[in-house]
C-alpha cells in the first residue's frame, strides 16, 4: 500500500507541470460557469427593498496579451429578479450585466494558476414591473468589478475554474406618475462561481 501511494504521488508530481504547461498553451481561454448571485440589498428609499439570490449561467472569454496579463469579457443572458418590499413581493425586473476585467495570472505555480482582476461593469435594466406601474427603475448602471480566482489544469488544455467577483450595480428608484426619485437601490452582488474552461 505504501509503495502504491508513493507511486501515485510521484506520478501526480511529475504530471502537474505538464498539465500546467498544457494550460499555458494558446492565447484564448473560454470558460462556462455556474454563478451564484448574492445581493448586498443596500436600500436608501426606506421601502425595505431586496431582491432574490439566484444561480445563473455565465460564459467568459479571455485573451492573453502576455503569459501573465489577460483581458476577460464576462457574459450572461438577461436575468429576472423578484423585488420585495419588507419581505412582500412587489414585482420584478430583468438585468443584463456584461463585465470586462483586466487580469494578472500568476505563473511559476505547479498544478494551479491563481489570478486577480479589476474592471468595469455595465448593467442594463429592462422589463420593469413594480407596483403595477407605480414604480420604475433607472435603466442602466456603470460600476467597478473586482475579481479573484484560480484555474486548475485537468489535462488536454482543460481547466477547472473557481472564481469570485464583487461588482457595483445600482439603480435609482422612481415612484409615482412623475417618477420622483425615492432613493437608490444597490445590488452590489457577490458572485461565486465554478466552471470548466478550454485553452486554445
Amino acid at each position: 500500500m505504501h509503495k502504491t501511494l508513493i507511486a501515485l504521488a510521484t506520478v501526480a508530481t511529475l504530471a502537474a507541470p505538464q498539465l500546467a504547461a498544457a494550460q499555458d498553451s494558446g492565447d484564448w481561454l473560454v470558460r462556462a460557469r455556474a454563478v451564484h448571485l448574492q445581493s448586498a440589498n443596500k436600500d436608501s428609499t426606506g421601502l425595505g427593498l431586496t431582491i432574490n439570490d439566484k444561480w445563473l449561467p455565465e460564459v467568459d472569454i479571455s485573451y492573453f496579451v502576455t503569459p501573465n496579463v489577460a483581458v476577460e469579457l464576462i457574459l450572461t443572458v438577461p436575468q429576472k429578479q423578484t423585488v420585495y418590499s419588507n419581505g412582500a413581493s412587489i414585482g420584478s425586473f430583468k438585468h443584463l450585466p456584461p463585465t470586462v476585467t483586466a487580469q494578472y495570472h500568476f505563473t511559476g505555480t505547479s498544478g494551479f494558476r491563481p489570478y486577480v482582476g479589476a474592471g468595469v461593469n455595465y448593467t442594463n435594466v429592462s422589463d420593469v414591473r413594480l407596483l403595477d406601474g407605480g414604480a420604475n427603475l433607472k435603466r442602466n448602471s456603470f460600476g467597478l468589478a473586482l475579481q479573484v480566482g484560480v484555474d486548475v489544469p485537468v489535462g488536454g488544455g482543460w481547466v477547472l475554474n473557481l472564481d469570485a467577483k464583487k461588482v457595483q450595480i445600482k439603480t435609482d428608484v422612481l415612484v409615482g406618475a412623475t417618477e420622483t426619485n425615492a432613493g437608490t437601490f444597490k445590488v452590489d452582488p457577490l458572485l461565486l462561481s465554478v466552471g470548466f474552461g478550454k485553452r486554445f
